[in-house]
């Protein structure tokens, strides 16, 4: 079953003075549930654009885009926020954090932000076994002023994961980790893609990484017409 559907799908922003255009263009393409997939090329080619699409932060000039199922030019933007809090994961370059809430209310925002979502007790378990997992385990209660660069990193991650989506959308989310820290958090991830069978749709530069995947795709080629 296709996680993602594109066809025809196209996207470009705004002409501003003094930059050169930029459109993205994909034919046909698709990833199926259960895939890890890992997206590069260099910067400039649209692989965050890409993600944005999915996410349903940005919306399509034209053409089909189904994520999970979900036609996204259907929904008004209110309705794909709501849907993506529900159904993504989403972890960000920036991984922002909120300054007041210490690292477990962080990984619990997502139940602050959508009502349809039940915060209970196993929910509270569950993030605290991400941190514990992520190495984190004894500072729930820390602030992000509090936490190192890549601290704060594993608490956005594990914001991503505590809604148990189907589909993880991650831009870049081992860069400034060291070696060993980000093997393990891509250890984790995969583990978590194995046991759930979560969709895994990647974002990096760094080639021991894209050694991890065995679908490796560059977004420059893939909206030039290549294989998809």
């Amino acid at each position: 079953m296709s996680v993602i559907q594109a066809r025809e799908l196209s996207f470009a922003y705004p002409r501003r003075a003094g930059t050169e255009p930029f459109e993205l263009r994909l034919a046909v393409w698709s990833v199926e549930r259960g895939e890890r997939t890992a997206l590069h090329g260099p910067s400039g080619c649209g692989k965050s654009t890409l993600l944005n699409l999915l996410a349903g932060v940005l919306t399509a000039s034209s053409g089909m885009l189904k994520v999970q199922g979900q036609e996204l030019s259907d929904l008004s933007e209110p309705q794909r926020r709501a849907w993506r809090i529900k159904n993504l994961g989403f972890v960000f370059q920036d991984f922002p954090l909120v300054d007041y809430l210490d690292a477990q209310e962080n990984v619990l925002l997502p139940y602050r932000l959508n009502s349809a979502l039940t915060l209970d007790g196993d929910t509270r378990r569950r993030a605290s076994d991400l941190l514990d997992r992520l190495g984190l385990g004894g500072k729930l209660a820390r602030r992000p002023e509090e936490l190192s660069q890549g601290e704060r990193q594993r608490v956005a991650i594990a914001r991503a994961l505590v809604t148990e989506p189907g589909l993880l959308l991650a831009d870049e989310p081992t860069a400034g980790l060291d070696p060993a820290r980000s093997a393990q958090v891509m250890e984790l991830l995969e583990g978590l893609c194995e046991e759930r069978g979560l969709t895994l749709l990647l974002v990096t530069h760094d080639p021991g990484l894209l050694a991890r995947f065995s679908r490796t795709l560059s977004v420059g080629e893939l909206s030039a017409g290549g294989p998809a």
